[in-house]
């Protein structure tokens, strides 16, 4: 399916859904213009979005396309679509990112703003992993964040050299642990993995460890990071601090 031409000149850019057609709760958001809504539906790159696609598609299903919003300028549909992640809550989304491009801030409790915008900026010394971990929510539990940090990144050999791995979310450390192990992706089970058995994911890796002892924690968590440190404009998750070489 393609919009006739009248109707991309009016539609100009805009906000879109992919929608499961069995519980019509969006699995993603996304921005475009022209026929960029339809795209997906021919992807074949290894993502989650693809694999919740082709499911339904096993089932004879197809998903559910919506605008949300249409007529804006790029910058107004950046705005509205990390809007929308936000509300929509990115750990139930396809999503790998809130929107890109766009500089305001995101959706977070008013303390949390406080700690953001007015927190210390933490000088960070040890040989360290900074991982952005963009589903974190305040309500999530120990457990939750724990999950969402470990697993499963594509990290190289570099990871066994980190004595700290650091849960990072708007800029703010969250949390600090220490790991332990490296693991494939997909070789432990986590909150929500029902049977605990996942598909090993290929070129990912998931540390097992524990939260840093109290110092550490005490040095770091809440403190913000610093550009140096971790540029807020990179669209890589990972950031290594303190080791020999930052390049894979």
């Amino acid at each position: 399916m393609t919009f006739p031409p009248k109707v991309r000149e009016q539609l100009k850019w805009y906000v879109y859904l992919y929608l499961d057609p069995r519980t019509g709760v969006p699995f993603y958001v996304g921005k475009g213009k022209d026929n960029r809504v339809f795209a997906h539906m021919g992807d074949t790159k290894d993502t989650e979005k693809v694999r919740v696609i082709s499911d339904l598609k096993k089932l004879g299903l197809k998903p559910v396309l919506e605008l949300l919003k249409y007529g804006m300028t790029e910058e107004q549909a950046l705005l509205v679509e990390s809007t929308a992640i936000d509300l929509v809550d990115l750990s139930k989304l396809t999503n790998e990112y809130h929107g890109h491009g766009c500089n305001c801030g995101s959706r977070a409790s008013v303390q949390e703003i406080s700690m953001l915008l007015a927190g210390k900026v933490a000088r960070i010394v040890e040989p360290s992993l900074l991982i952005n971990v963009t589903g974190y929510r305040s309500v999530m539990s120990p457990q939750e964040v724990y999950d969402q940090t470990r697993s499963a990144w594509k990290v190289g050999a570099k990871r066994h050299k980190v004595e700290l791995v650091f849960c990072v979310h708007d800029r703010v450390i969250r949390e600090v642990y220490r790991p332990t192990a490296w693991l494939l992706g997909g070789s432990t089970k986590r909150v929500g993995d029902d049977d605990g058995s996942r598909a090993i994911e290929k070129g990912r890796y998931e540390f097992v460890g524990r939260i840093a002892e109290t110092l550490i924690r005490k040095r770091y968590v809440g403190r913000r990071i610093s550009d140096t440190d971790f540029d807020p404009k990179s669209q890589n998750p990972i950031r290594y601090l303190n080791l020999h070489s930052e390049t894979e």
